[in-house]
């Protein structure tokens, strides 16, 4: 009876921030007379919203928990997606095999990525920096600029099903969950997270965690790269850094699931948090919200976070005081 009412309270507690976002932007939407969930186009935008966050913020966490910050998320994207969606004209591909070959692509471009990495042994913060650079350079490169349009191939386009991204979020999750919580890659990842000098004194080889983690990274942002490109039809060129801003949308998710995490799974708070973050993507298009307005209410909400999490203690026992105090 005890061991239920624990499952019950941590799925409770797992369960609580994406239904106080839900419950907020309900108020704020019948305040507004407007619907959150008004027709098919609203659940596409959510699950699509939910599918490309949860990766994301996947790819951002699996080296960041190591102290690797990576801003070369977004060009690996661009770029697996620039060279699938070609490939996928020339050869007339269908979809699946198309996702494959942006997997497979991004795959490489991570694993290459890491392999600079751990040659060089350059901060990763600016090895990050360089690759990004490099890669929307050879994107821009393989198409002169032009970028990729498949806007007449109704069989990729018509990838972008709700099924689909059910499909994709849910099979990624549990892979993604068996990997690092099941497997001794995962074990050996997680040791050294949490202490790489005692880790790699222990036996464990940091190197060849490291290239997996970018390899896995990197086949995580060809699903987020091929998903775009399904949906729009085209890839759009970026310079100059212009492929960095998907990274953002990942920290609050990040943030939200590690707080989750507490209670649950891990990789399932993450997706948890992209649950909750596609829910204000979903609010920002129902409402009409200007892009500039978008980007500070995102960045104080992330704030707001922080906040609460670097005195959260301070915060709960002042709370069970003022319980105690009035009981």
């Amino acid at each position: 009876m005890k061991k239920k009412n624990h499952l019950l309270k941590n799925l409770l507690l797992s369960l609580l921030i994406p239904c106080a976002v839900l419950a907020v932007l309900k108020i704020i939407a019948l305040a507004k007379g407007v619907q959150l969930f008004a027709n098919a186009d609203s659940w596409k935008l959510f699950f699509r919203a939910v599918a490309n966050v949860t990766l994301t913020t996947f790819a951002l966490s699996i080296n960041l928990d190591s102290g690797r910050f990576d801003f070369s998320l977004g060009a690996v994207s661009m770029l697996s997606a620039t060279v699938a969606g070609t490939l996928a004209q020339q050869w007339n591909m269908g979809p699946w095999p198309t996702l494959a070959v942006a997997i497979l692509v991004a795959a490489l471009l991570g694993l290459i990525h890491g392999g600079v990495y751990v040659i060089t042994r350059i901060p990763p913060i600016i090895v990050s920096l360089g690759m990004a650079l490099f890669y929307e350079g050879c994107a821009f490169a393989f198409t002169g600029g032009k970028g990729v349009s498949l806007v007449t191939r109704t069989d990729i386009i018509g990838f972008s099903t709700i099924f689909n991204y059910i499909l994709v979020t849910a099979v990624i999750v549990a892979l993604v969950v068996l990997l690092f919580d099941y497997t001794c890659f995962g074990a050996h990842y997680r040791a050294l997270a949490g202490g790489q000098k005692i880790a790699v004194e222990t036996g464990i080889r940091e190197v060849g965690n490291a290239l997996g983690c970018y390899t896995v990274s990197g086949a995580l942002m060809g699903v987020v790269g091929f998903i775009s490109l399904a949906n729009t039809g085209s890839q759009q060129m970026a310079l100059n850094f212009g492929s960095i801003g998907i990274m953002f949308t990942a920290f609050l998710p990040m943030f939200i699931g590690g707080w989750i995490g507490r209670y649950i799974n891990k990789r399932v708070g993450i997706m948890l948090g992209a649950v909750s973050m596609a829910l204000i993507s979903l609010a920002y298009a129902r409402f009409d919200t200007a892009s500039s307005v978008q980007s500070i209410v995102s960045a104080l909400l992330l704030v707001l976070f922080l906040i609460y999490l670097n005195n959260e203690f301070a915060i709960l026992s002042r709370f069970r005081k003022k319980q105690e105090a009035g009981a």
